[in-house]
C-alpha cells in the first residue's frame, strides 16, 4: 500500500518596505493558495534585508532633511517596523498559522551555518553569473559581500528544510537554479543529503509599475496592497499611458492601466473595457457625451483595487491592534521551523565530519 507524502513548500519575502501588487500577484497570492496542498513554511527574510537596510536608512534621513514632518528612523527600527508590516499583511491576506509555519528568518540561525558550509562547495563563477547582483549594483546598491553571496543564503533557506517546492516570482528562477546547483555540489562531495527543489512560478505575467517597468520598490513605481483613499488614488492615477488623443481608438494590450485591470477583472469585464478602448464613443451618453479615455480606465481600476482588498484591509486594522498575537504567530512558526532545521544541520555536520551537536 503506497503512502502519499505531502510536499514541503518553502518561500520567503523580504521586509524591505510596503508590499505592493507585484509582491501579491507574483508570490503572496500563490503562497496563501498553497496552504492546503503541502507542509508550508513561509519566512520573513530579515537576514537578506540587511543588504539594503543602510540604504533605506540613508534615504529616510534624506527625506527627513527636506521635510520636517518626517521623522527619520534608525536602521534597526526600520527593519523591526518592516518585519511587523509584512507579518500583518500576510495574516490579513489569509495566511493561516494553523496551516503554515510563518516565521522570521533570523529566528532560525542555523541557516547561517549552513550558508557557510555551502560557500565551501560553491564556485565563484556561479555567483558571478547572478543577474540580480549585477542589476542591483548597476542601480547603485553597495557591492557588499552579503549582496554577492545572497544566492548562497537563499539556497540555505530552501535546503535546510529539505524543501520540495518553492513558489516564487519568475525573477527568482536563476536563484532557484543556483540552489539546485549548490545542493548537487554538496551531495556530490558528501553524499545524498538534499533533494533538488523545484520552482513553482506564478502564471501572472510581470506586474507593471506605474511607470511601465516591472513593479518594484527599488524603482519607486509601486501601488501598495493596503494603500487607501488619496494615497491609492494618487498611485493609480499616476500610471503612465501614451499620448493617443482621447477620442481616438486605443490599443488595450499596450496600456499599463489595462494590464493592471486584467489582474482584478473577469474575462467579460476585460472584453468590455477593451471594446471601450477601441471604440471610445461607445456609451458616451453615460459619460455626458465624453469619449472613453485613460482617465476612465484608471477610475475603474481604482475601484477594482479598492474593492479587492477591502476585507483584508479591515482585517489588517484589527490585527494591528493586537501586536501580541502577531508575535505569538511568528514565535510558534519559528519553533516548528527550527526543529526541522536542526535535524538537517545535524545530518550535514555528520556528512562533512563536524561534531553533530554543538556544545
Amino acid at each position: 500500500m503506497s503512502v502519499t507524502v505531502r510536499p514541503r513548500i518553502l518561500s520567503g519575502v523580504q521586509p524591505s518596505g510596503k508590499l505592493h501588487l507585484g509582491n501579491y500577484f507574483g508570490a503572496i497570492k500563490q503562497h496563501i493558495e498553497r496552504q492546503d496542498s503541502g507542509e508550508c513554511l513561509y519566512f520573513i527574510a530579515d537576514y537578506h534585508s540587511l543588504t539594503s537596510l543602510r540604504g533605506a536608512e540613508e534615504k529616510e534621513a534624506g527625506l527627513a532633511a527636506k521635510n520636517k514632518s518626517i521623522v527619520a528612523r534608525p536602521a534597526r527600527q526600520i527593519l523591526a517596523d518592516n518585519v511587523r508590516d509584512v507579518a500583518l499583511d500576510y495574516l490579513a491576506l489569509g495566511l493561516d498559522p494553523a496551516k503554515a509555519s510563518f516565521f522570521r528568518q533570523s529566528d532560525v540561525p542555523e541557516v547561517c551555518e549552513l550558508a557557510w558550509i555551502f560557500s565551501t562547495v560553491s564556485g565563484m563563477g556561479l555567483l558571478e553569473r547572478a543577474h540580480s547582483y549585477k542589476d542591483k549594483v548597476a542601480r547603485g546598491l553597495t557591492a557588499s559581500v552579503g549582496l554577492f553571496t545572497y544566492p548562497i543564503l537563499m539556497a540555505a533557506d530552501i535546503l535546510i528544510y529539505r524543501s520540495h517546492l518553492v513558489p516564487v516570482g519568475k525573477d527568482q528562477e536563476q536563484h532557484l537554479e543556483m540552489t539546485r546547483d549548490i545542493a548537487g555540489s554538496f551531495n556530490h562531495a558528501f553524499g545524498e543529503v538534499f533533494p533538488l527543489p523545484d520552482g513553482v512560478y506564478s502564471e501572472t505575467a510581470v506586474v507593471p509599475g506605474t511607470d511601465g517597468q516591472k513593479m518594484a520598490k527599488s524603482y519607486g513605481n509601486t501601488i501598495e496592497i493596503f494603500a487607501e483613499g488619496k494615497a491609492l488614488k494618487n498611485a493609480v492615477m499616476s500610471v503612465v499611458t501614451d499620448s493617443t488623443p482621447v477620442e481616438e481608438p486605443k490599443n488595450p494590450e499596450k496600456c499599463n492601466a489595462f494590464a493592471l485591470y486584467k489582474l482584478f477583472s473577469t474575462a467579460a469585464e476585460q472584453a468590455e473595457m477593451a471594446d471601450l478602448y477601441r471604440n471610445p464613443m461607445k456609451g458616451a451618453e453615460l459619460r455626458g457625451g465624453r469619449p472613453f479615455g485613460y482617465g476612465d480606465a484608471k477610475t475603474q481600476l481604482l475601484a477594482k483595487i479598492d474593492a479587492y482588498f477591502a476585507a483584508a484591509r479591515e482585517r489588517r486594522k484589527q490585527l494591528a491592534r493586537d501586536p501580541g498575537f502577531v508575535e505569538e504567530v511568528l514565535v510558534a512558526g519559528a519553533k516548528r521551523a527550527r526543529a526541522l532545521a536542526q535535524i538537517t544541520l545535524q545530518t550535514v555536520r555528520k556528512a562533512v565530519g563536524i561534531h553533530p551537536n554543538p556544545v
